[in-house]
């Protein structure tokens, strides 16, 4: 493609919302350019490498037995409540009336559309297992869309789901798409890890999500140092291997603490270590009011106790119900004396002694309190997040952190919606039995974000081989040289020839300027076209490392090739 034809917006300056890397470059670069908040349009060279994405997408999808689809992103709300979820999906969910007053959806996801669509079409064992995906456009009412594509309110999507008479063969195609998945963005080049996760709003159970590593990433990875064990922060199981404290057990005593609320105020008043106090939250887990508690150095993890209840809601109680139930503000209570409010706590507490706690008294706590002897604890369960230094949950070294992108997730949904929504079949005996599901999906707009912030430089982008846009980028310094412009333009022929892709700048302008284009695009190797034209040589530079050297125009070819390699 000769840059004259094509709409390259280069911009020098770093638009004043983007404040991320990806989102800077994507604008600089003219890749993208924003319609409305969270909302972008794809110009050519954009276009060009979502479109490389989605054919490594389609491959790896084709490999796993997976085949093509196109579903409606206008989806009938009648859909939504059968399964309920359009009641608690949220407010991300874009909702509209047509002009009846008959209320639709934009897909934010397609569990209701394609399980209803099985329903109607399959009715037998023999047509299952089925593997079915789509590469669509996704819409979520984000309330504050931010770092370009990352977070956006309309985005580009694979989505996959299967179909299956028994959970061996759920587990078989997960295991499939688990695979896939790490082909896709192996191909890509990133650098990731596949780790346990939350359903969340999706149901089911099983997941893994698949993150890339980076330091604007929004969730954290646990991960072990000397084993493949990842799982997001939220997902990280912790080990019941805390040592039992030899202290004596001392009766407990109240004090008087005025106007000290937090553990850390606490702990300094008393001059007692965080980690011998108890902290304690009183949540509300869908009907249930349960007084948690951890020790006063770790944080309790609401997803492990969602979990551990299997609820579907969970909420922190208010300070009204704190002190209606309790008797005391969020900063007093404790455990000591609870009447009619389960209490749980975290394993750690099981080896305390002479801890101290709020004592449901404003402005008082309780020091030397031992668990069993003082308090009564209905049953001790995992319920903090997992922390760096700690046992890896698989007994293989210590745990560390790191942050990442979200670029897939994988479920194994289970018969949820199948059950909702009657998705059924007529088994071997011709009994009818309900199918089981997964669901497997990729941002592929994220998955170009996702790769931006892992490759580039101070000058731009660095796109790895199997996703730029083009090839090759021919510079030529003097268009109005003839020797320059024959050559340049025996060059654009020899390569498209082979079969290289190639963004030829044929622009009238200074050196400096396409120089500073070329960066900014970031194609993987530059051919730029000078003073040596005459004798039949071109400077060749690769993007990625910098290297450059002269080469004659004869062994280009071999040349670029064995560097997209």
């Amino acid at each position: 493609m000769r840059h004259s034809q094509t709409l390259i917006p280069t911009l020098k300056e770093v638009p004043n919302d983007a404040e991320i890397k990806s989102h800077q470059l994507l604008v600089r670069g003219g890749y993208i350019r924003q319609t409305a908040s969270g909302v972008y349009s794809f110009l050519p060279l954009g276009q060009k490498v979502l479109k490389n994405v989605e054919k490594i997408v389609r491959e790896e999808m084709e490999k796993a037995g997976a085949v093509e689809m196109l579903m409606p992103a206008l989806q009938p709300s009648d859909l939504w409540k059968e399964t309920g979820r359009w009641y608690n999906f949220g407010s991300e969910l874009m909702r509209l009336n047509d002009r009846h007053e008959r209320e639709f959806a934009l897909g934010a996801t397609h569990e209701e559309v394609i399980t209803s669509l099985i329903r109607d079409e399959v009715k037998s064992y023999k047509r299952l297992p089925l593997s079915l995906y789509q590469i669509q456009t996704k819409f979520r009412d984000e309330k504050r869309p931010r770092f370009g594509l990352l977070r956006g309110r309309e985005f580009v999507m694979k989505d996959a789901y299967t179909f299956h008479d028994s959970n061996e063969s759920l587990d078989e195609a997960y295991d499939k798409m688990f695979q896939a998945y790490s082909n896709i963005f192996k191909r890509c080049g990133l650098n990731f890890r596949a780790v346990i996760a939350d359903s969340g709003a999706m149901g089911g159970k099983d997941t893994h999500e698949f993150m890339v590593l980076s330091d604007i990433g929004e969730d954290i990875i646990a991960y072990s140092d000397s084993s493949d064990f990842a799982a997001n922060i939220e997902m990280a199981p912790v080990l019941d291997n805390y040592q039992q404290s030899e202290e004596h057990m001392q009766a407990k005593e109240l004090v008087d603490t005025p106007n000290y609320k937090s553990m850390e105020e606490v702990s300094q008043f008393l001059s007692l270590p965080l980690e011998k106090g108890i902290k304690s939250l009183l949540f509300k887990i869908d009907d249930q009011y349960v007084l948690v508690l951890a020790r006063g150095d770790h944080e309790i993890n609401d997803i492990k106790l969602k979990n551990i209840y299997n609820a579907t809601n969970i909420e922190l109680a208010s300070e009204e119900e704190t002190k209606e139930i309790l008797g005391a503000d969020v900063g007093s209570i404790g455990p000591i004396d609870v009447k009619n409010v389960d209490v749980i706590a975290d394993y750690a507490l099981k080896y305390m002694r002479n801890a101290y706690c709020g004592a449901n008294q404003d402005d008082k706590h309780f020091v030397n309190v031992n668990p069993d002897k003082d308090f009564h604890v209905s049953d001790y369960h995992d319920v903090r997040f997992i922390q760096e230094g700690d046992i890896s949950p698989d007994g293989n070294g210590t745990i560390q952190f790191a942050k990442g992108i979200e670029v897939g997730h994988v479920f194994k949904l289970g018969q949820f919606y199948a059950e909702k929504l009657g998705a059924s079949y007529l088994d071997e005996q011709g009994k009818q039995q309900t199918m089981t599901m997964g669901c497997y999906g990729i941002g592929i707009s994220r998955t170009l974000a996702a790769i931006v912030e892992q490759y580039h430089d101070d000058n731009g982008i660095t796109w790895p081989a199997s996703i730029t846009p083009y090839q090759a980028h021919i510079v030529t310094i003097n268009i109005k040289n003839e020797e320059q412009n024959s050559v340049s333009e025996q060059l654009y022929k020899q390569l498209q020839g082979q079969g290289i892709s190639v963004l030829y700048d044929d622009r009238k302008e200074r050196p400096g300027v396409k120089f500073a284009d070329s960066d900014l695009i970031g194609l993987p190797v530059r051919l730029t076209v000078g003073k040596r034209a005459n004798e039949g040589y071109v400077e060749c530079k690769i993007r990625a490392t910098g290297e450059q050297f002269d080469i004659h125009v004869s062994e280009v070819n071999e040349k670029i090739a064995s560097i997209l390699k």
